[in-house]
């Protein structure tokens, strides 16, 4: 019998020769997932090359998403540079222009009100359990499970009312401003909020007992995608993925900033040891329960504050002085970094983003050779990414 070659479809290419008595000799198959796959958080590509049923390397293909933000940043002044930077983590808006107005506060000197400083730090405890949620509902779901994406969506409009409320957005808050916050709460906002978490709060034991509670969950997530600790610090993976791997590491305790220096007997920093696509979900779904405690304590001590201002007053061209400067804040995705450089006028003369997607994304080229092709999408998922965040 002569030799015959078989190619497969634009997804994935395989070439199999099959030799004499019918016994066939198959070399690697290159799949393409994605850019444009239902599984991913947006427009990733892999590019993994399987061996039998098995991952014999991955390499993550970014970009697609690219708007150049950081270039566009040079072209902004300081006050415009906030909507650019609250857009690449879409779950995270708050949290992105909070490192943006540090680092400009930061470089400029100026001291922010404290009342805005506590309004600070409840709105990104309230931001984080916004993205938290979206991920504790979305990550069963791709391993088939849907009931728990309504439950997340349920408490995400809670939360999410009471953000829009206050500051017109839905996503993108742009409530942000150098020295501050845009203005002061509505009338009836504090009791509005306090209930809105007291709701979730009393219901979020659903996904306790729902999804790690869950056997068939357990099974597809317990000892799959294992990261170890080297792996973390090799590719400067952060965030929640890394304290699932051991890595103990939270801004919010060990570099305070904001209020977070005096919340310390409330924070808790949620690890495990495991490293596994159960642990990654068992911190996130540990660190929204905190996040929610955090945001009441937050708003005791806004009601002990006396009425005050909530911003600067800035002069009408605000321009930084020269020289260069770095504020990194504890995103819900990890790490997340602005370096500043300024050559004395009214727009950064470059401004460099270190987002948190892009570095734990990249861990997957060393965590997926070995694995499984259908352990692929639970480890995927697991690593709770944000596609803009990565492509910037």
């Amino acid at each position: 019998m002569t030799d015959t070659a078989t190619t497969g479809a634009a997804a994935g290419t395989t070439e199999t020769t099959v030799g004499i008595g019918g016994a066939a000799e198959s070399t690697d198959m290159v799949l393409n997932i994605g850019p444009q796959h239902p599984s991913t958080h947006g427009v990733l590509r892999l590019k993994l090359v399987l061996d039998g049923e098995r991952i014999a390397s991955a390499e993550p293909v970014v970009g697609y998403m690219h708007r150049g933000a950081e270039k566009l940043f040079e072209a902004r002044d300081y006050r415009q540079i906030i909507v650019l930077a609250n857009r690449h983590d879409w779950l995270s808006a708050f949290s992105n222009e909070l490192g943006v107005v540090m680092a400009v506060e930061r470089m400029t000197g100026m001291e922010v009100p404290e009342r805005a400083v506590w309004l600070r730090t409840l709105l990104a405890e309230l931001n984080r359990v916004l993205n938290h949620l979206m991920f504790l509902g979305s990550y069963p779901l791709e391993l088939g499970g849907i009931t728990p994406v309504f439950h997340a969506f349920r408490e995400r409009e809670e939360i999410q009312n009471v953000m829009e409320e206050l500051s017109g957005g839905r996503m993108h808050y742009m409530f942000n401003r150098v020295g501050g916050l845009k203005e002061d709460l509505p009338a009836g906002w504090h009791g509005r909020a306090r209930q809105a978490i007291a709701d979730v709060r009393s219901r979020m034991d659903t996904f306790d007992r729902l999804v790690v509670g869950n056997e068939i969950f357990r099974g597809r997530t317990r000892g799959v995608g294992v990261l170890s600790p080297e792996a973390v610090h090799a590719y400067g993976v952060s965030g929640p993925i890394a304290r699932a791997s051991g890595v103990d590491f939270d801004l919010r305790r060990d570099e305070p900033y904001l209020a977070y220096g005096e919340l310390q007997d409330v924070l808790r920093v949620s690890t495990r040891t495991e490293g596994d696509c159960l642990a990654r979900f068992e911190v996130l779904l540990e660190q929204t329960h905190n996040s929610l405690e955090l945001a009441e304590a937050c708003l005791d001590r806004l009601d002990a504050l006396p009425q005050g201002p909530v911003n600067q007053r800035l002069p009408k061209v605000l321009k930084a002085p020269e020289g260069a400067t770095y504020a990194w804040t504890e995103n819900p995705l990890g790490l997340n970094g602005y370096y500043l450089v300024s050559k004395g006028e009214k727009t950064p003369y470059r401004l460099k983003l270190r987002s948190a997607s892009f570095n734990n994304i990249q861990a997957l080229s060393h965590l997926l050779p070995g694995t499984l092709v259908a352990d692929m999408v639970a480890i995927l998922g697991s690593f709770f990414f944000v596609v803009g965040d990565i492509d910037k």
